[in-house]
């Protein structure tokens, strides 16, 4: 079998026709949107698909804002640090809330600004490593000025409740920003249904290229630009235009919207199939309940193996998991949602993630489960731990 690729919540392949659409833009009409020649002008058209694309997929009003960035970190640390210029630095209201088990790019970002003397409030989560609305609403003071809460966690894959969050934050008068890189393209998301002020979203997670990322940013809201230059996006966002990236965002969004009924069945019946599998073994905690998941994602621990030394065993037979969040895969502290839902130091260590997408097969799933048995196996018949 070739190599099989289960860390979808890392990056997604490329859809090929996404590719297809892109290529023109590299070598044919590579002008600069912002030029007033007609290599420039040509695009232009182009660029209005992608961004009704953008704003038909999100469900966003036409008077709501939808900013192009490079990435979702770039969109997040808009968010953050944009509230902190426009309404913390000289104002009273110096609290923001996020939570524990945030990606680094948000919870970086907030320490940050509690370097700047912004009071930040990191909720823990219970024991379906999950954040509630109440949780919030209890931490939500006078001085509170933004809530920040994942839609979905990236490692393992539990679903927040956003909707809710959303509105007890509108009765609040408390902005509220969720980072939905790892809901798009797993679960419907509707910025006008689930009330939220700010969205941050990645191209790269639902099978467009890297490089591309966007912020919805509601009616009437307005942030200070974190890159200052020319006058791109209406002085919003400086840099020239990534042509080819908008491009391929948009188609990408549109044929991940077009295939969520395909996303929450086959994807999810193959990662239930992988889960009853590896359930098998003796041992084992798969973090949160299914019914609380985006329907790609299993994060298991394995008593007695190391996370580390079974990716590596996985690898060796041409799978490709993780440990964790990428964008963390160099640190070798615990994990953090295993330690945040209170399993004990003992499994902290032996986490895994697999996350599958929807060109995942079920004969890549059978050869997974069957490779992932037999390196338990292997690894705790060496283990001093077991």
């Amino acid at each position: 079998m070739e190599r099989i690729y289960l860390d979808n919540n890392a990056t997604t392949i490329v859809d090929p026709m996404v590719k297809q659409a892109m290529e023109p833009y590299f070598c044919e009409k590579y002008g600069n949107p912002n030029s007033l020649h007609s290599f420039g002008t040509e695009v232009h058209p182009d660029l209005r698909v992608a961004m009704n694309r953008l704003y038909k997929g999100l469900n966003a009003a036409e008077d709501d804002d939808i900013l192009i960035t490079g990435c979702a970190t770039e969109s997040n640390n808009t968010v953050l640090k944009g509230v902190y210029f426009d309404l913390i630095k000289n104002g009273e209201k110096n609290h923001i809330i996020t939570t524990s088990v945030e990606h680094p790019c948000v919870a970086n970002t907030c320490k940050f600004l509690e370097s700047q003397g912004v009071k930040v409030t990191f909720l823990p989560v219970n024991k379906d490593a999950r954040v509630e609305a109440e949780d919030v609403r209890r931490a939500i003071t006078e001085k509170t000025s933004l809530v920040s809460v994942m839609w979905a966690n990236n490692e393992t894959g539990i679903i927040f409740p956003i909707k809710e969050i959303a509105r007890l934050c509108r009765a609040k008068g408390v902005l509220f920003h969720t980072d939905a890189v790892q809901a798009i393209g797993k679960l419907k998301v509707d910025v006008q249904d689930a009330g939220v002020d700010f969205l941050s979203l990645s191209a790269h997670k639902f099978h467009g290229p890297k490089g591309i990322g966007a912020l919805f940013i509601r009616k009437g809201l307005k942030l200070p630009p974190l890159l200052h230059g020319g006058e791109q996006m209406s002085g919003k966002r400086a840099g020239t235009l990534n042509t080819a990236g908008i491009v391929g965002m948009g188609l990408a969004l549109e044929l991940a919207v077009d295939n969520l009924g395909f996303e929450d069945s086959d994807v999810r019946r193959l990662r239930d199939r992988l889960e009853d599998g590896l359930l098998k073994l003796k041992d084992v905690l798969v973090i949160g309940r299914r019914e609380l998941r985006v329907p790609n994602t299993v994060f298991i621990s394995i008593r007695g193996v190391e996370g580390e030394a079974l990716l590596w065993d996985l690898n060796k037979n041409g799978i490709a998991a993780s440990t964790g969040s990428a964008c963390a895969s160099e640190s070798l502290e615990a994990s953090p949602i295993i330690a945040a839902i209170g399993a004990g130091s003992e499994l902290s260590h032996t986490g895994i993630r697999l996350s599958l997408s929807r060109f995942t097969t079920a004969a890549e799933i059978d050869f997974t489960i069957k490779t992932f048995t037999e390196a338990v196996g292997r690894l705790r018949a060496i283990s001093a731990s077991y």
